[in-house]
């Protein structure tokens, strides 16, 4: 069995994060979203991985996953964007008859996709999805069951056949790649793979549903990635490999190599990377801090920080924050008279 993971899409709902990296090379807990998609499929038996990317994403993509050796990665172009059963798609002649997962490349499941790929392969089924419980069905596609095989699937629909939507996990055999050839656009120009699925179920193809177990994300919003991260960081393993000075820990904290804690306090679970830098620094609950970064004379707790940041003198705690590559964050004036930034497209600052 072998898996694809679209990772084409320029994650648009998280810019400014997205304007220098795709939404699946973002860090959480230490490693990009990709790579924790990757764990998820070898720990079910895969190792097969066909990653989908398009011209803008294929460089990060890459070194988001760059030196891994798990799996067998091969990478697969798709030209346009035209929704996720193009993306399918255009994996079919690397796929080459078998039986594949899709697993979408911003998803993140507590328990991983071990459990929908064995029942996938113990029924016999043709298609196989992750069904989750949410508060508004409205906005994703919808499945109606009769038992655990699915009768219907809906897109967005106004008046829901139930709370359960589509996450992100899909098992196939190859007859969707026969749907997929015929498929038509939907009405915003792309081929929608629940049109494809709903075309098996109407063919008398057997599509069954599986309910997810623990948590399920889905990263699409600043604060999902915040959550997201939280979560992960909840099963966080102790290690100490940085040096620690004058300074306080407590709870699960990893300090990678490299790394100095100098007059610092910091409560667990908190993830800080390779040749971070702490002085005079407070570092809250569930706070990943990326590689190369500097926190000095501030506190920071519930963010994502990633690397080669640099946080100084700011004498207002930063809380569920996300601070991209390579940014800065500086204080210094008690009482400013003037502020100066520089923001992109959708930022947002709130002055307390």
């Amino acid at each position: 069995m072998k898996a694809i993971i679209p990772a084409a899409g320029l994650g648009t709902r998280l810019r400014p994060l997205t304007y220098t990296q795709p939404k699946p090379a973002l860090k959480l807990a230490g490693r990009p979203i990709v790579q924790h998609a990757i764990d998820h499929l070898v720990a079910a038996g895969i190792r097969d991985i066909g990653i989908v990317v398009s011209d803008l994403t294929s460089d990060a993509i890459r070194a988001a996953v760059d030196g891994q050796k798990e799996a067998r990665l091969t990478f697969i172009n798709q030209p346009q964007m035209l929704g996720l059963g193009n993306a399918v798609k255009v994996a079919r002649e690397w796929v080459a008859g078998d039986d594949f997962c899709v697993y979408l490349g911003d998803n993140l499941f507590q328990q991983g996709v071990k459990a929908y790929v064995d029942m996938f392969r113990e029924r016999g089924a043709d298609a196989l999805l992750a069904l989750v419980e949410v508060d508004d069905p409205t906005s994703f596609g919808v499945a109606e069951l009769d038992g655990d095989r699915i009768v219907r699937l809906v897109e967005k629909p106004k008046v829901p056949p139930s709370n359960l939507a589509v996450a992100g996990v899909y098992c196939f055999r190859n007859v969707i790649f026969d749907v997929l050839e015929t498929l038509a656009p939907s009405a915003r120009g792309e081929y929608e793979i629940t049109d494809a699925i709903q075309a098996l179920i109407d063919g008398g193809h057997t599509v069954l549903g599986r309910r997810v177990q623990g948590w399920w994300k889905d990263t699409g919003r600043p604060f999902d990635l915040i959550d997201a991260n939280r979560l992960l960081l909840e099963d966080l393993e102790p290690s100490m490999n940085g040096e620690v000075s004058n300074s306080r820990i407590s709870g699960r904290v990893v300090i990678g190599a490299g790394s100095t804690v100098t007059d610092s306090v910091i409560v667990g679970p908190v993830m800080i990377g390779e040749n971070v830098t702490l002085t005079h620094a407070y570092v809250g609950p569930f706070t990943s801090i990326g590689s190369g970064t500097t926190l000095s004379r501030a506190e920071v707790e519930h963010s994502v920080i990633d690397e080669y940041v640099r946080i100084e003198d700011v004498e207002t705690r930063l809380q569920d924050c996300l601070i991209g590559l390579r940014a800065s964050v500086r204080g210094g004036k008690r009482v400013p008279r003037t502020l100066s930034f520089t923001l992109s497209d959708t930022s947002s600052v709130e002055l307390t």
